[in-house]
């Protein structure tokens, strides 16, 4: 398991969001992490940093394009060097635009390739630099991945979706091979069904009617997943994870 450090260690929680992110983000300030959340909109975070702040917790909030390599670059040099060390990661940008492949253009499949797998490569890049460049031969830090349903199957209308998320999911096998090694827990966790989203309730209203039946996936237990997987000691460390309802078909 990771050592704590004598200073609060720091997550970065990119795509920290209204639901999952945002739920990793909580999750990780209870333990007691100073929580490094992005999104492209700075101001879009402000609930999401006054909901931790007033449960006890410590959140610093940056406007970023995960996209974008030099901001990416200045954020994670921004971190370490005012906040802290990196000790998690949580790569979470969702990118979902489904769309007919008759229909889809190569500007909006570029686009979709960029936020769920280049932005995942950037941020893992810049942050796992940081890790194998820390002392000793121990747990040097998590990167996380969130996937999808499409990470592991293309449905129609979802080639843009799948195509990145797949291609995510290729990158985090790569990465985990190569820096498990090196002390580092590279993890993907597959996140197959509706989650109890704002979205799924004003779009999809019989599958949200499900959550009664605990038929869809509450954004906290994920979040304990996140934990769960950065905390295991690494003698069994768990590169792989899906998390589905019990009422999911796969």
């Amino acid at each position: 398991m990771p050592v704590k450090p004598a200073h609060p260690p720091v997550a970065l929680i990119v795509g920290a969001g209204d639901a999952t992110g945002g739920a990793i983000a909580r999750r990780f300030a209870r333990e007691g992490y100073t929580v490094c959340a992005t999104r492209r909109s700075r101001d879009k975070l402000q609930p999401l940093l006054d909901r931790i702040q007033g449960e006890g917790g410590t959140a610093l909030g940056y406007g970023s394009d995960a996209r974008k390599e030099e901001e990416v670059v200045a954020l994670v040099e921004q971190i370490e060097t005012n906040v802290g060390a990196i000790e998690v990661l949580a790569f979470n940008i969702g990118a979902n635009a489904p769309s007919s492949i008759l229909d889809e253009t190569a500007r909006r499949y570029f686009k979709i390739w960029e936020m769920a797998c280049l932005g995942g490569f950037l941020n893992g890049r810049e942050v796992a630099r940081r890790m194998v460049a820390r002392p000793g031969d121990g747990h040097k830090g998590t990167i996380l991945f969130t996937g999808a349903t499409a990470s592991l199957r293309g449905s129609a209308n979802f080639a843009a979706f799948a195509g990145a998320k797949h291609a995510l999911r290729a990158l985090a096998q790569s990465m985990a091979r190569e820096l498990g090694p090196r002390g580092i827990h590279v993890a993907h966790v597959i996140v197959d069904g509706a989650i109890d989203t704002a979205f799924i309730r004003d779009n999809f209203p019989e599958r949200y009617a499900l959550k009664d039946r605990d038929g869809i996936l509450n954004p906290d237990h994920i979040a304990d997943s996140y934990w769960m997987l950065h905390r295991q000691p690494r003698d069994a460390w768990t590169h792989e994870l899906d998390l589905r309802p019990w009422l999911e078909k796969f």
